[in-house]
């Protein structure tokens, strides 16, 4: 199990992939040190946070398998996506983060308890707006008021958009790992 009490593998920015790897058997652990400064939490026009709720999970749930299609990992089905809610320890709604804009939901992060984001998907008609950047940050700044460290994720290797995203982000690549596959 990966130690999360310490930073890992030096300083950050020691392991970086270069531009052209992008296996897609291949992702990475990030992290972004939550004792390092942050700016604020800047929502792109039109678009704000709301809370997670029975109403719009089947949006959430939808946006979530979209991001799975066309950047890698899974979401269970809808019903035991939900149930996850109630059984799973590391679940909490309050860790779901929702941003919508007048057309809907946008985008949403569901986080774990444990200071690490589980899924985050950015609409594909609201990327390269700002809406990730916001919403990482947001994310940040929750983790952080929780006395949290550091929040770690990971990324496939061949997701490049999202990679980019993520050192914008001040996220810095902690390791490699091969995927295993199910």
């Amino acid at each position: 199990m990966f130690d999360r009490s310490r930073p890992y593998g030096g300083s950050p920015g020691s392991v970086k992939p270069d531009i052209n790897d992008a296996s897609s058997d291949h992702y990475w652990l990030m992290r972004r040190d939550l004792r390092r400064p942050r700016p604020p939490v800047t929502w792109p026009e039109l678009s704000y946070p709301v809370d997670f709720c029975f109403e719009n999970a089947p949006a959430v749930h939808q946006l979530l398998t979209l991001g799975t299609d066309l950047g890698g990992g899974r979401v269970a089905d809808f019903a035991t996506w939900l149930s996850g809610f109630e059984d799973d320890p590391e679940f909490d709604p309050g860790l779901c983060f929702v941003v919508q804009d007048p057309s809907g939901v946008v985008a949403v992060a569901q986080c774990w308890r444990s200071a690490f984001i589980r899924n985050l998907v950015v609409h594909p008609r609201m990327q390269r707006r700002g809406v990730g950047l916001a919403l990482l940050n947001h994310i940040f700044k929750t983790f952080a008021t929780r006395r949290e460290g550091y929040v770690d994720l990971k990324v496939m290797e061949s997701n490049l958009t999202a990679r980019r995203l993520y050192e914008r982000a001040e996220m810095y690549y902690v390791q490699r790992r091969e995927l295993e596959r199910r």
